[in-house]
């Protein structure tokens, strides 16, 4: 898949970001994370979904973060 197609379909740079530290740090295959963000569920849903033993609430926080800090550091 290349970046584009990857990118495709999100919202935000922030929340793509975002979704693929999730599929990172939780071993979730972003392919299938992004298909169901892309069908309407938030990326919360998503992780209770394909991971019910984490902590959805903390993992998109940790996620955003890292998402923020990446577009920061792109910026300098």
């Amino acid at each position: 898949m290349s970046l584009t197609d990857a990118a495709s379909g999100f919202k935000n740079l922030g929340q793509f970001i975002a979704a693929l530290h999730v599929s990172h740090n939780l071993g979730i295959p972003f392919e299938e994370l992004k298909a169901k963000m892309m069908s309407g569920d938030s990326l919360g849903k998503v992780i209770k979904e394909l991971k019910p033993d984490a902590d959805s609430k903390s993992e998109v926080k940790k996620a955003n973060k890292q998402a923020e800090d990446d577009i920061q550091a792109s910026k300098s």
